[in-house]
């Protein structure tokens, strides 16, 4: 029609934001430059802070020379690169034995009906053995016990996966167990509604929701164990932690501990960041439009 209005749609005529909205984002500007400078200004007041009560003293020498020596982190490093490439071994293998085992847990804890009662109770008494049981002491016990019962030379990498997974298997299961138990029971309702049986309710209705409940946690619990995997070192295995022992004990400096440590931080770094990212994404979704 001539003469009318032009349409909101029009992308010719694209909506200007009202003057209130024009002062609330003038508002955040001003905001989020004063956060910066004070980042900045915090920054290097720490960094003051920092080279006049640790950097300028008479010990730093002492300690840069003990314990950060470029020479020796360079000799060891290959020695300790093989002995972390064993961890690594361990890392990969366990990762998938820990998740094979505590989602079996896991579901044996969920199982519904008196006849499952013994799964349910074997379930529960393994979580809380091996949750109680200090890591080290299962290492031990599989790593020195095992092939005392057994007679034979069982490899150290095998006796490792072996620990990680009895100990870790227990604490993924918990996990795996409240993420299944957060689901609303109405998503269960609706699957045996439509014909669906347990085992199938369980795999397509309740385990992707859960996952996504339990991302973090796992993640947090896998860091865990990329840690923990140096402990292997006790049964002899040549590992990082071994490799920088033997160098600490040619050298008398303990440089190659370091450089082990910062294998271990560079392995553990991208699934920090990656676990921060997945939570502050879920926070962001479950949020969305709650902000005014």
């Amino acid at each position: 029609m001539t003469g009318s209005s032009p349409s909101r749609r029009d992308p010719a005529f694209p909506a200007r934001p009202s003057a209130l909205e024009q002062q609330r984002r003038e508002y955040r500007r001003r905001r989020e430059a004063r956060s910066f400078l004070v980042a900045i200004a915090s920054t290097v007041v720490f960094a003051l802070v920092i080279w006049l009560t640790v950097i300028n003293t008479s010990g730093w020498a002492q300690v840069q020379q003990t314990f950060f020596d470029p020479e020796i982190a360079l000799r060891s490093l290959p020695k300790v690169w093989d002995g972390f490439l064993i961890n690594l071994q361990v890392l990969a293998y366990s990762l998938v034995t820990v998740s094979v085992v505590a989602l079996v847990i896991a579901t044996a804890r969920t199982l519904r009906g008196a006849v499952f009662f013994p799964l349910r109770v074997l379930a529960a008494g393994y979580t809380d053995l091996f949750r109680g049981l200090p890591f080290i002491i299962v290492l031990y016990l599989v790593g020195y016990g095992l092939p005392t019962i057994a007679g034979v030379r069982i490899p150290v990498v095998a006796l490792g996966v072996l620990a990680v997974t009895l100990t870790y298997s227990s604490y993924v299961a918990e996990v795996i167990r409240a993420g299944i138990e957060a689901v609303h029971p109405s998503q269960r309702l609706a699957a045996r509604a439509l014909g669906l049986g347990h085992l199938q309710t369980l795999r397509r209705i309740v385990l992707p929701q859960a996952l996504r409940k339990i991302t973090p946690p796992l993640m947090n619990d896998f860091v865990s164990m990329q840690k923990d995997v140096g402990l292997i070192s006790i049964l002899g295995a040549i590992d990082a932690i071994a490799a920088a022992r033997s160098v600490t004990a040619q050298t008398y400096n303990f440089t190659p501990y370091v450089v082990a440590g910062i294998l271990f931080i560079l392995l553990a770094i991208p699934t920090i960041r990656l676990t921060d990212w997945y939570t502050a994404k879920l926070r962001d979704r479950e949020q969305a439009g709650a902000i005014l």
